[in-house]
């Protein structure tokens, strides 16, 4: 039977967080197969994100707030094992996809080890660990979704968007990090996060979500579909006005960049896209 804390560690809603880059991939598609959508999602959403989330809180064994869960319990043995089980699931299971596809989500479970394992922690590294972390996230998970998810199996990925998904984590993920500076330093782990300082880390997500707003803009400029980059700024409205005014709140008083705001900033981030990626979805469903 598993453990309260395997079932707690593995955060399996915070796979929510990530689906926005699933269904923008599907959004962009022209012919749909949709066996493998549902492959797909349970590959990346019910196995390889949980098996991430759990392998990084058995090294860690957090006693703070982490992404989604503001009282870790501690883990188990057994969180190891379960995790090495869903990993070798989901790269079988990657196999009735293709060869590219299973080796695709081989390379984003070695490179989420090599952040969390103690041997290698990507993690301590501020630069190393944002790209490593923001380019399998958003990029590859885009490749993956998108090959993964078309009729044809395509190897024929649009650049645009697989820019504008890993620019669209890179805008949101030092946020996750802005509270947790003194929890990181006691494990030896500066982040980007810590380098910035907190107002810098607005700063530096304020810049890089606007260049990740451009690239959305030459996306459908390059499609000549705009009137989908301005559904895209509407959706993203009630994300960017939470931004402004957490932003000058910290501003105000540096507490502000605390574990609830950061929640919720995630929360919001996730239900825009997650709502503007299904609106586009809907639209192509009807053309």
């Amino acid at each position: 039977m598993l453990h309260r804390s395997t079932i707690q560690l593995l955060r399996l809603h915070f796979s929510l967080f990530l689906l926005p880059v699933f269904l923008f991939a599907l959004s962009q598609l022209g012919d749909i197969n949709w066996r493998n959508v549902i492959i797909v999602f349970i590959v990346l959403h019910l196995l390889v994100y949980p098996a991430s989330n759990g392998y990084n809180s058995y090294m860690d064994r957090d006693h703070s707030p982490i992404g989604g869960l503001s009282n870790p319990l501690q883990p188990t043995r057994q969180l190891f094992f379960v995790t090495l089980a869903m990993d070798i699931i989901a790269v079988a299971l990657g196999l009735i996809i293709s060869v590219y596809f299973s080796a695709g989500i081989l390379l984003y479970i070695l490179a989420s080890r090599a952040y969390s394992f103690r041997g290698i922690r990507l993690k301590r590294f501020p630069v190393m660990g944002y790209l490593v972390v923001i380019i399998f996230q958003g990029a590859l998970t885009f490749f993956l979704s998108y090959h993964g998810c078309s009729s044809d199996k395509s190897l024929d990925v649009p650049l645009w968007p697989m820019i504008a998904s890993t620019l669209l984590i890179g805008g949101y993920y030092p946020l996750t990090q802005v509270y947790q500076h003194d929890a990181d330093l006691k494990d030896g782990v500066k982040t980007i996060s810590y380098q910035l300082g907190k107002k810098g880390t607005f700063v530096f997500c304020g810049i890089v979500f606007a260049l990740a707003t451009m690239a959305m803009f030459f996306t459908f400029e390059e499609q000549k579909q705009l009137k989908l980059f301005f559904i895209f700024a509407i959706c993203m409205l009630p994300m960017v006005m939470f931004f402004i005014r957490w932003t000058r709140n910290v501003w105000e008083d540096g507490r502000k960049a605390d574990f609830k705001n950061s929640l919720r900033m995630n929360l919001l981030a996730s239900c825009c896209t997650t709502i503007c990626f299904l609106i586009f979805i809907i639209i192509k469903g009807f053309e």
